[in-house]
């Protein structure tokens, strides 16, 4: 390799020196085994040394360069910007590095990036020019590929994001917007514990400890927060983000909605608890129904017995009544049973009395004053146990609601108007309430606010028989301290849904 013939720095100490005995070629070793083109030139442009690289990447051995114009390897209408380099180096000027293109042997350019470094003599004039070219003709490709991957990413129906390891954001794609309402520009350089709920913020402390630890978690199912305070179910996956050192600096985040998921789960355990809860009602039906009928035979033969005392046949009457309601519960148990009596045309006001005659004495106990407001002026027809079954459940949920007093308002009124003709009955307590969250949970199975003491099936039931009757059930409720209890309100349609009453096969 051919080099210039400049002395070596008289900077350079003794004991160096002796280390190194022959530091020029020590240092020519070191430019020749650089993976990165290294040329030096003087003030004229006069090629002076190039090194192995330099061959590799534009194609010409040293000895076909050495003392040729460095504009050789310059397209010509790049030429002007060798003469402003050269410019500079006369005037001692800095010159900054900058990208271009250089021509190989064969006459294809190559993009670089080329760094400059002023060479000086031993009195400090400068002499000429050493440059280092980089070839990033890859980056274009690698460019391309990163657009690519961000297209992916942003258009990816999952969330994905990143975030350093003190758990603050520093990326957001679309999918995330999508699924958490929050842009980009809200959640960058934000804490990640915005999307975490208040009990659950110690996750991201584990979490952040086991990805400085380097560690990656799989599918781990959890809870986050929407923009809108709404709660969403979601599996997520955090990876360690490395740099070339492999030192951790940061996570990616990939969440995926699985609220549908757990949704069907659910719905697929409550299914099978209704299964068994049906193969058990035959069971109970079979086991419980000889046991009632004698009791209601030995209630009709008292009844014959007492009849100059009023007040006790009427007590016998409503309790043969409720027997009878109780058998046909058994029966029908969770709605199995296949209804096999015909509906009958009521007054539904004489079947709330007969519910509120039934758990008088539990009203008075716990202090609970009624009022009661029927105007329903039209008889409605129903299946008569299937409705004492609906009203003796919610007024026992609005009893449970009032442990220490309070007000239970029943009002029943006919109603025309474009859902159809019906009565609405409105069944209103100043209990406890129900918190909102749980109120769009209320009529599935197996859900209930009364902790033990709950089953979790009667407003379930309520729904499933209001429903099949063609009516409709809502309700409403209020936890605000000096405002609180519980609203339910039903409509039944005086005209039954087709097939009502009907025994299918």
């Amino acid at each position: 390799m051919e080099y210039g013939a400049n002395k070596p720095s008289p900077s350079l100490s003794q004991d160096l020196r002796s280390i190194v005995p022959n530091t020029r070629s020590y240092f020519a070793a070191l430019v020749d085994s650089s993976h990165d083109p290294i040329i030096s030139n003087d003030l004229t442009g006069k090629i002076v040394s190039w090194n192995r690289s330099a061959a590799h990447a534009f194609g010409y051995q040293a000895d076909e360069v050495v003392g040729q114009s460095i504009l050789q390897l310059i397209p010509p209408e790049l030429h002007h910007e060798e003469d402003e380099l050269l410019h500079k180096l006369k005037t001692d000027q800095t010159i900054a590095p900058y990208e271009t293109a250089w021509l190989t042997k064969n006459g294809d350019k190559v993009p670089v990036a080329v760094t400059t470094y002023p060479v000086k003599d031993e009195g400090g004039r400068g002499i000429g020019a050493a440059r280092i070219a980089y070839d990033i003709s890859s980056r274009p490709r690698d460019d391309e590929i990163r657009s690519r991957l961000a297209a992916i990413v942003d258009s990816a129906d999952d969330a994905i994001l990143s975030k350093d390891l003190n758990g603050i954001i520093t990326s957001w794609n679309e999918g995330a917007y999508r699924m958490f309402g929050y842009t980009a520009e809200e959640m960058l350089g934000t804490s990640i514990l915005k999307l975490i709920p208040t009990e659950l913020q110690y996750e991201e402390h584990e979490i952040l400890r086991r990805l400085r630890a380097g560690e990656r978690i799989d599918h781990y199912e959890t809870t986050r927060r929407r923009k809108n305070g709404e709660r969403i179910e979601v599996s997520v996956t955090i990876s360690p983000i490395r740099d070339n050192a492999g030192n951790v600096l940061g996570a990616s985040k990939i969440a995926r909605d699985i609220s549908d998921r757990r949704r069907i789960e659910r719905l697929l355990i409550q299914s099978e608890k209704l299964a068994a809860t049906g193969r058990m009602a035959a069971t109970i039906a079979h086991e419980i129904n000889n046991p009632l009928e004698s009791v209601m035979n030995l209630i009709f033969l008292a009844r014959q017995h007492s009849a100059a005392d009023a007040k006790a046949v009427q007590y016998l009457l409503t309790a043969e009544e409720e027997l009878e309601r109780v058998s046909h519960i058994a029966r029908q148990t969770l709605g199995f049973y296949r209804d096999t009596g015909s509906p009958v045309e009521v007054y539904l006001h004489d079947l709330v009395e007969n519910v509120l005659t039934v758990y008088n004495s539990k009203l008075i106990a716990s202090g609970i004053t009624v009022d009661t407001r029927f105007n329903d002026l039209q008889k409605v027809l129903v299946s008569r146990g299937e409705m004492l079954q609906v009203f003796s459940n919610i007024i026992a949920n609005a009893v449970d609601a009032m442990r220490h007093g309070g007000s239970l308002k029943i009002s029943i009124r006919n109603l025309r108007g474009a859902v159809g003709d019906g009565a609405q009955i409105v069944i209103r307590d100043s209990g406890t309430g129900i918190r909102q969250e749980y109120l769009e949970k209320i009529f599935e199975p197996f859900f209930t606010t009364k902790g033990d003491l709950g089953t979790g099936i009667g407003l379930w039931v309520a729904k499933q028989l209001i429903e099949k009757r063609g009516g409709q059930i809502s309700v409403a409720s209020g936890i605000d301290k000096g405002n609180s209890g519980t609203s339910v309100t039903i409509f039944i349609p005086f005209v039954a849904t087709p097939g009502f009453g009907t025994n299918p096969e």
